[in-house]
């Protein structure tokens, strides 16, 4: 028997649609409990037992229900802040913030609140990757745990969150330092040697002494010796026995910073002739490096009787 066309056009696109509705079904499945009504003490209970028996996911699923079946009770309160604690030891980090974010919106001033933004910490510094990748979860991870400090700074919490603020420090230091190597191998000195300052100024951590010797090679390459001297002296005087210190002090023997001749009084600063002075390349100028048009003007000189800007007149 020949099926109309209409017919079976009708059947295809009811197969069609049924199978992303099983789809979803099956998701809701895994995710999602089935309403049935329970008492709070029944759903709190039985949300604590699969806890205690490592069952994370499903702990925190029940605690959701609890907080969804009873809101305005003094339980749910607290099925929140579970909830995250479960979710958190099941690895999903996501729903761990989520919850921990929501117990505050709805409870910001709770006894509980310290422990609900390390909760939210913890979560960020749980996700740190390894220094070659992207740190943007490094970042809020500090930034949620210098919010705990300061909205909480004598608690036990607190008292954690400023080891593992250390340690977030020091990984985003060593991030910097991955740049800067790498920029170093490439020839770009310049870029580097902003890495490596960055490391200094803003992370005290046990990448100083490195940045510090690379400091000391970039400037080298930059041709600033008198600089590439500083970085050195600085490694010497606090890290004196570390081999970053012994390789900078090589270096500082292969290349000796020489110092400039002091500027005799009277004498220009710049001679005539040096390109980019104020007596050369200008408009108007002849190749002899004399203005051909215009008054007078002579380089600044560095005297008693001498002004700067003013091409030696006294005003």
């Amino acid at each position: 028997m020949r099926i109309p066309q209409s017919r079976a056009l009708s059947l295809a696109l009811i197969a069609a649609l049924a199978l992303p509705i099983a789809g979803c079904a099956r998701n809701r499945a895994r995710t999602d409990l089935p309403y049935v009504a329970r008492d709070v003490g029944t759903l709190y209970t039985t949300a604590k037992n699969r806890l205690d028996q490592g069952r994370f996911k499903e702990a925190a699923l029940l605690f959701d229900e609890v907080e969804r079946q009873h809101p305005y009770s003094i339980w749910a309160r607290r099925a929140q802040l579970m909830s995250a604690f479960s979710y958190y030891l099941s690895r999903d980090y996501t729903q761990a913030i989520q919850s921990a974010q929501r117990f505050l919106s709805v409870h910001p001033g709770n006894r509980d609140a310290p422990y609900a933004y390390y909760l939210i910490a913890l979560s960020y510094y749980e996700q740190i990757t390894d220094v070659t990748r992207d740190q943007k979860i490094t970042r809020q991870a500090l930034d949620a745990l210098g919010e705990l400090m300061r909205r909480y700074p004598n608690t036990r919490y607190a008292a954690d969150a400023r080891l593992k603020v250390d340690l977030v420090n020091d990984h985003l230091a060593g991030k910097e330092m991955e740049i800067g190597r790498f920029y170093e191998g490439r020839g770009q000195w310049l870029a580097a040697s902003m890495r490596f300052r960055t490391v200094i100024d803003q992370y005290q951590t046990t990448h100083a002494p490195e940045a510090l010797m690379r400091l000391t090679e970039t400037y080298l390459a930059l041709g600033v010796p008198n600089e590439a001297q500083r970085s050195a002296a600085v490694l010497g005087r606090n890290y004196p026995g570390s081999d970053w210190y012994k390789r900078a002090y090589r270096l500082m023997e292969q290349h000796p910073a020489k110092p400039l001749p002091p500027v005799a009084p009277g004498q220009p600063v710049v001679p005539d002739g040096t390109p980019g002075s104020v007596n050369t390349g200008l408009p108007g100028e002849s190749g002899s490096g004399t203005p051909t048009t215009g008054p007078a003007t002579q380089p600044s000189t560095v005297g008693p009787n001498s002004s700067p800007n003013t091409g030696g007149r006294t005003n």
